[in-house]
């Protein structure tokens, strides 16, 4: 029962937008793609152009002026893409149960979200029914608020905090295994960044329980004893990623150059859309692991994690300018 908050006022798609990251993955030519509390459309619209007059967009959202406002703007849009049939609708219905909407199993390539899972009261049944709508391979990207740790009812039910949506911030742990339960693997980490309260009183309610905004990758594949670590190369000619690709906060890919990754990974270049874009070789031969040292790169899947590593990395930069060579002054 989650709506993406917004306003219709001021132009085409809406004047304000409350998203808390970028749904926009690469490869997206030709999908259907389906976007949890689309609120004014905007996000819809900018995929609109991307998947292209084949491909398509759909909206729901639980706020029935929002649906009228995403539609009041879709001959707008068609205009301005030269689209000769529309590729976008929206409909009314809660991200809960989509099947009330009648959205059938297996019908996206794609499910997206900015911000919204976290107004849910019920966050497995969103996670859930993303599952069933999506085709085997597909995925869920999207964007949202996590804390450090499970909240307690005192900031779960604040009326501020849960409007700034940090009251209804899922502990990142918690999204592994509720992912990991209804059948998402596995669970890819793609950026994170701080989110900072500048309210005393707030501040004081929240007490040490940190909050992160993070892009996750969520993928319907299945993994069996099969599934081996491999090399790959990237043959570039995705759109805005021609030269390289970078998947997520383990991965990038540069066009041309090989690239081991592990099996979880394999999975996902082998299984999913960008089957297409790699070639991708087995690794027969598995190394020994001797105690104490694993040849598995060691993946970052904690949001927290690489925030604090991005910001020991700013932190270094800074010095070094102010500093130089001869060290500060």
């Amino acid at each position: 029962m989650a709506s993406k908050k917004g306003s219709g006022q001021g132009g085409p798609s809406g004047f304000r937008y409350y998203g808390c990251g970028l749904v926009i993955p690469e490869c997206l030519e030709n999908c259907w793609i389906l976007d949890l509390g689309s609120g004014s459309g905007r996000d819809c619209y900018m995929l609109s152009k991307l998947v292209g007059e084949n491909g398509h967009v759909t909206g729901i959202d639980m706020t029935e002026a929002q649906v009228e406002v995403a539609k009041k703007y879709l001959d707008y849009h068609m205009n301005k893409f030269d689209y000769q049939n529309p590729n976008v609708n929206f409909i009314l219905g809660y991200i809960e149960d989509l099947g009330a909407a009648g959205l059938k199993d297996g019908s996206y390539d794609l499910v997206i979200s900015n911000c919204v899972v976290n107004l849910s009261p019920n966050k497995r049944a969103v996670l859930r029914e993303a599952y069933r709508v999506l085709k085997t391979g597909g995925e869920m990207y999207f964007s949202d608020v996590y804390a450090s740790h499970d909240l307690p009812e005192e900031i779960r039910k604040h009326r501020i905090l849960w409007g700034e949506c940090l009251g209804g911030a899922l502990w990142w742990e918690d999204l592994y295994k509720i992912a990991q339960d209804v059948g998402f693997w596995p669970v890819q980490l793609v950026t994170a960044s701080r989110i900072t309260i500048s309210n005393k009183e707030l501040e004081s309610i929240v007490g040490d329980c940190q909050f992160v905004s993070a892009t996750f990758r969520l993928f319907k594949i299945s993994l069996d004893d099969s599934a081996q670590r491999c090399e790959v190369i990237y043959n570039g000619g995705i759109i805005g990623h021609e030269k390289e690709l970078e998947f997520d906060v383990n991965y990038k890919f540069k066009q041309g150059e090989v690239v081991e990754v592990d099996e979880e990974t394999a999975a996902i270049l082998q299984n999913s859309r960008f089957a297409t874009k790699f070639l991708i070789n087995p690794i027969r031969q598995k190394l020994p692991i001797t105690e104490g040292c694993s040849h598995e790169k060691d993946k970052i899947r904690d949001p927290f994690k690489l925030v604090e590593q991005m910001e020991a990395r700013v932190s270094a930069q800074s010095v070094s300018q102010c500093c130089g060579s001869k060290g500060c002054c």
